[in-house]
């Protein structure tokens, strides 16, 4: 009997996914292609029991945004009042790394503190 692979893959996209990046449209476009790329692979690897989840956060506080993140208009869009945290989205991608349910295989994850919502 052949055995089955089992694993699980979590990809880190973005918000810019959904909402676009008028300054930053390749960055945009590839968040959205890697969503689309684990979403095909959640698809075709289910049967394996190989599940595929994907993070999606906003601003993060990290020091490479650090001047960034000060904006009035960015922290203005933040309904926290803050951006999240490395160790925030670091929880969601721990989650999915060992405890999320097969059922979730496919799943797109936002980490952005409501600052942009999809229905």
């Amino acid at each position: 009997m052949a055995r089955q692979a089992g694993g699980r893959i979590v990809n880190v996209s973005s918000r810019a996914a959904f909402r676009g990046e008028p300054g930053a449209p390749a960055y945009a476009a590839s968040k959205a292609g890697l969503n689309a790329l684990s979403q095909s692979l959640a698809k075709a690897l289910a049967p394996r029991s190989v599940y595929v989840y994907v993070v999606a956060p906003g601003w993060v506080a990290t020091a490479r945004v650090a001047r960034a993140i000060q904006d009035k208009a960015v922290l203005a869009d933040q309904p926290l009042g803050r951006v999240a945290t490395p160790e925030e989205v670091a929880q969601v991608v721990s989650y999915c790394a060992l405890d999320a349910p097969a059922s979730m295989t496919g799943a797109i994850l936002d980490v952005n503190g409501a600052s942009y919502l999809r229905t």
